[in-house]
């Protein structure tokens, strides 16, 4: 795509950047200026301390009053923060509109991090009984910020954005990627990324067309999307939002086309809605996404709806909640396909070239330790360890215990006093997971200090409970691979 094909010129972005960085326009700038008070509130949408805190309109605070509080301001005051960037050239390039007798914010400029900016449509929210274009571009909303913190930041050669909106997973993906490519269906969004990688110094490569068809043949060393994932009938009113895929069929097609996007040993993580049908386990269905591919999947569902909040949701995010119609014809293509729920959450793929991928998908609806991509990269690093290992390997190596591993007990008083019912691990940190063990699991965990090797432990453990120590060791190693997995205990290396 023409770098030149943006909301602004080339001079004119170079105008606004002069104008947002002389201001401190920028996240930290603004919350110095109102305070933390008003700069949590602003968050929830109350803007009545930080209308307060710029009241002297001087460039930073009219700023902050059109594009954060979304409030029309006279053009002279609103020329003289813009400046050197012309009224003219803003109101051509819709950076800002008239209302009344001033300007208001005519996109949503977001400063974001430390020093980026974000360029996006005025979320619907604010413009209440405004419809929204169709080709509408999203802001840095919820789904935005999970993918954010679910992507596994190790340095890559190549990046591929796939559906890029306005560009805020390319712009994180330039920090540690040579090389961005980003993609869109939308000519629309486009030029609203090429206008956020330009306003942010940044150079990608950006290509219009439908998922993965603009780099047919090319592979890449990490992809990410977050697509236009929502689950229907296949109904197309706005594309951030709707793909024309019938159900869930999105996530499908993102994985058929993972093993030929990839590199070997690269990584390809999307966003993800499935539907739960009545009489079906979704687990199977979404496994089933995978065969065939060759390639490492984990799949955690972080949420999951009813099909009325559902529905309510997604047609009051484009402003339609009034639209009963609408409603009754998507609820009853859920009824009529058995949708009894969905579920939403995280794909991580990894082409890591073996015979036999490890596919799990799985509830994780704890909170865990942030970020989640740090967490998605130990879990394939523990996959490679062990993968490397056969059941001899397994006994050979030595374990630790989580770093503050906890064990729950739950028990009752009886007449011979407390009889413990259910004894559970729990980590307090990581991916923060529970499990309920029986006492050998619990011995085996419990005499993990990284000193004596696996199968030297279960030689102790065997003599201490009467058990043969080769049936006992042919046990445990599938109960030592789970706790690797979930990192419960950990390999010492040697």
């Amino acid at each position: 795509m023409d770098r030149h094909d943006m909301l602004l010129s080339p001079a004119g972005v170079d105008a606004l950047r002069t104008a947002l960085t002389r201001a401190r326009f920028t996240a930290n700038g603004i919350a110095d200026r109102l305070g933390p008070q008003a700069t949590g509130a602003v968050a929830r949408n109350d803007y009545r301390a930080a209308l307060r805190a710029t009241e002297d309109r001087d460039p930073l605070a009219t700023l902050i009053r059109v594009f954060i509080c979304d409030q029309t301001e006279p053009e002279p005051v609103v020329a003289a923060a813009l400046a050197p960037l012309t009224v003219e050239e803003a109101l051509a390039g819709g950076l800002v509109e008239r209302h009344g007798e001033g300007l208001r914010a005519g996109v949503d400029l977001e400063p974001y991090g430390d020093d980026w900016f974000v360029l996006a449509d005025v979320p619907a929210s604010a413009r209440p009984g405004r419809p929204l274009h169709a080709e509408h571009v999203l802001g840095i909303g919820g789904a935005t910020q999970t993918l954010i913190g679910a992507t596994v930041r190790r340095p890559v050669e190549t990046a591929l954005d796939l559906g890029t909106g306005s560009g805020v997973q390319a712009l994180h993906l330039s920090t540690h990627a040579r090389r961005v490519t980003a993609t869109d269906v939308s000519e629309r969004a486009l030029r609203f990324a090429a206008t956020t990688a330009a306003l942010n110094g940044q150079d990608w490569e950006l290509l219009r067309g439908d998922l993965v068809a603009p780099v047919a043949g090319r592979r890449f060393d990490l992809v990410v999307s977050n697509p236009p994932f929502v689950v229907g009938p296949g109904t197309t009113t706005h594309v951030y939002r709707d793909s024309g895929r019938v159900g869930d069929a999105i996530g499908a097609e993102l994985a058929a086309a993972a093993p030929h996007l990839l590199t070997e040993g690269g990584t390809m993580q999307y966003l993800a809605n499935w539907v739960h049908v009545t009489g079906e386990d979704w687990a199977e269905r979404v496994t089933g996404w995978f065969a065939g591919t060759g390639l490492d999947a984990w799949v955690i569902q972080r949420e999951v709806a009813d099909p009325m909040a559902y529905v309510n949701l997604w047609l009051t995010d484009v402003g339609e909640a009034a639209d009963p119609q609408r409603m009754a014809a998507w609820l009853d293509w859920f009824d009529a396909h058995k949708v009894e729920a969905i579920g939403f959450g995280i794909v991580s793929l990894r082409r890591a070239g073996h015979d036999e991928p490890v596919v799990r998908v799985e509830d994780l609806r704890q909170r865990v330790e942030p970020p989640l991509g740090d967490r998605v990269g130990e879990w394939f690093d523990r996959q490679d360890w062990l993968r490397a290992r056969d059941t001899d390997g397994l006994l050979a190596a030595r374990y630790r215990a989580a770093d503050g591993l906890q064990l729950r007990q739950e028990a009752t008083m009886g007449d011979d006093g407390w009889a413990v019912d259910r004894q559970v691990l729990a980590m307090p940190r990581g991916l923060r997971w529970s499990e309920e063990i029986d006492p050998l699991v619990l011995a085996l965990v419990g005499g993990a200090d990284g000193r004596l090797p696996l199968r030297d432990q279960l030689a102790l453990l065997a003599a201490a409970h009467d058990v043969a120590p080769d049936e006992l060791a042919e046990a445990a190693g599938p109960i030592v691979a789970h706790l690797v997995e979930r990192g419960i205990v950990e390999p010492v290396a040697d």
